[in-house]
């Protein structure tokens, strides 16, 4: 048992040099916060612009498809992490906001581009039936979309937006690049003070890990509430 020992002792010394040792474990909860904030506030701004951007595309009118187009196809065509860099120190360079709102604007407008096509696909996945149906009710276009397309249309929706949440919050781990602590951050913090690599890496690993697992359990009890109603 003589190996074990050690092997435990080791563990113990890299921890405490890792996470005990000058209260560098306050840099992974310091970081959390930042990734918890940027990711809600990046999603709230993601969902208004999808929501729009989507509209834009299954318009009738030619200008307003033109501009979803544009859109989407710069957003999807370029890295995150240089949208992140050009809205950073070009487009925000001259204004004094904290680092993390014009992190989350970032990712909220990236996430916009994808969201977009999640909700355009889950509005066209209902039958033309039901559009008709509102209409022949006397509701104009806007109030069948309103109440009777986008409700149903959201248990479409909900799985593709939940994964597309989940990966808007693995994103923002790009957010060092400005000079933002977050979780990943903060294990490369950890890392550069220390020199050993294995430690901050396997707890930055462990709580993208946990955040990520437990979103996916609460999205899919959300989600299979939605659904009770299509049982009969």
């Amino acid at each position: 048992m003589d190996w074990f020992n050690e092997w435990w002792s080791e563990v113990v010394r890299l921890f405490n040099k890792c996470f005990i040792e000058e209260d560098r474990y306050m840099l992974f909860v310091d970081g959390l916060g930042v990734t918890i904030k940027v990711s809600l506030l990046a999603v709230f701004i993601g969902v208004a612009i999808g929501f729009l951007i989507a509209i834009c595309n299954l318009s009738s009118k030619r200008p307003l498809r033109l501009i979803g187009k544009v859109y989407t196809d710069v957003i999807r065509g370029t890295p995150s992490v240089t949208q992140l860099m050009i809205i950073y120190f070009v487009i925000f360079a001259a204004i004094n906001w904290d680092k993390w709102i014009i992190c989350a604007i970032a990712f909220g407008i990236n996430s916009g581009a994808y969201v977009s096509e999640v909700i355009r696909a889950g509005i066209m996945s209902i039958d033309k039936g039901q559009t008709e149906a509102g209409r022949s009710l006397g509701l104009n276009r806007t109030q069948t979309m309103i109440y009777i397309v986008i409700p149903q249309a959201i248990k479409n929706i909900l799985p593709a937006f939940c994964n597309e949440f989940i990966t808007l919050i693995k994103e923002t781990a790009i957010v060092g690049y400005v000079g933002l602590i977050d979780i990943q951050k903060a294990g490369d913090l950890i890392k550069t003070n220390t020199y050993e690599p294995f430690m901050p890496l396997i707890a930055t690993a462990i709580i993208y890990f946990v955040i990520i697992k437990a979103l996916t359990i609460i999205f899919g009890m959300f989600e299979k509430r939605l659904r009770k109603s299509d049982i009969k």
